[in-house]
């Protein structure tokens, strides 16, 4: 890996790339393995997110481009061995007892959803073909192709709108908000690369052949390499990977709206329309996804160059992600929690515009 990558990535590859090795670990071994590699993605980050409270310096976007890529890319790569051998241990191939799978498979799905899942996103905005190529096979190995369409041809577009299915209304809830983001995001994205078809007026075939196609190929392989048991740990996985990631769509706009301007349309995406966290531990784990607001200001950008916006410009989330994720799943607990911090965005934003001149 050091040869991959430069001196100020370190922190990137090693959050990002232990829980891997603890996973495989586990799903070959069990036991400490296994139970360390979910404390790893639980507990541990939790906690070095409260421990270390330093915010990290965006890097030189020119300098570091090429090597943010080689990481993404191995990272790429490393996720099909490891989806593989997941799926051959919940097959009961590896012989795991019951604990050792179900840690394997809490870690292995929060890892696919919150690491895997931003290292794609990163690799789904790249202009070379062959790193896009790579973000959107990691999205169809979890029966989620037809996100490397909609997120960036609609999500990017509309965030923040009513128009896009991935943006949550205030008061509704991660259960209500999860189905009609995935079905609104499939049928949208796929309207939207038809309509480019028609534009292009070429023979290019619609990506959802590829995503729909692909992912009737993993599934099959997933038969292959542990039977009948493998197809249903695979889908439970996907599931559970799926659902990680609908939470970061849920937690990362909920009730940010754009207002309509008098000319009928929605004024420009800002820093405001997005939230973000600024701990340390988890956004070097998540490749800065939680620097969501310049992501979406500059959605080319390297994540090692995105900037976090101060607290008086854009929206902070009270917790980490991953843990503003976790208390979404609690409606009670997240109306409660969110409905105090956009007051208080609100309130801040409605006294700022009163100061501007």
């Amino acid at each position: 890996m050091a040869k991959i990558i430069s001196h100020p990535l370190r922190f990137f590859a090693v959050s990002a790339a232990t829980p891997m090795l603890l996973i495989a670990l586990g799903a070959i071994f069990g036991g400490p393995f296994a139970l360390a590699a979910l404390l790893y993605m639980t507990a541990l980050s939790y906690g070095a997110d409260e421990l270390i409270l330093r915010i990290a310096e965006p890097l030189d976007e020119d300098g570091i481009t090429k090597d943010a890529n080689r990481l993404s890319a191995a990272l790429a790569i490393a996720h099909f061995p490891l989806l593989a051998l997941v799926v051959f241990a919940l097959s009961g191939g590896t012989g795991l007892a019951l604990g050792g799978l179900i840690a394997t498979f809490l870690a292995a799905g929060l890892f696919f959803g919150q690491v895997s899942n931003s290292n794609a996103h990163e690799l789904i905005h790249r202009s070379n073909r062959v790193l896009r190529g790579l973000g959107k096979w990691v999205y169809i190995s979890l029966l989620f192709g037809h996100h490397a369409s909609a997120h960036p041809k609609v999500h990017h577009r509309w965030v923040a709108t009513p128009d896009d299915p991935n943006t949550a209304q205030e008061g509704e809830s991660f259960y209500d908000f999860a189905p009609r983001a995935w079905k609104g995001s499939f049928s949208a994205g796929y309207d939207m690369e038809k309509q480019d078809l028609e534009r292009k007026s070429g023979r290019a075939l619609n990506p959802y052949v590829t995503y729909i196609g692909g992912g009737i190929a993993m599934v099959v392989l997933s038969i292959f390499i542990g039977g009948f048991g493998g197809l249903i740990g695979y889908l439970l996985l996907c599931a559970h990977a799926q659902t990680q990631l609908l939470l970061s769509d849920y937690v990362q706009h909920y009730g940010l709206t754009r207002a309509m301007r008098d000319d009928g349309n929605y004024e420009p995406v800002g820093v405001k329309h997005s939230w973000n966290a600024p701990h340390w531990f988890t956004s070097h784990m998540m490749l800065n996804a939680p620097r969501h607001s310049d992501h979406h200001a500059h959605p080319m950008r390297p994540y090692p160059a995105l900037h976090l916006p101060t607290a008086l410009e854009a929206p902070m989330l009270p917790h980490s992600l991953p843990a503003m994720a976790t208390i979404a799943l609690i409606p009670s607990l997240w109306r409660k929690v969110m409905s105090r911090a956009l007051t208080r965005w609100r309130a801040q934003e409605a006294q700022a515009s009163t100061v501007q001149p």
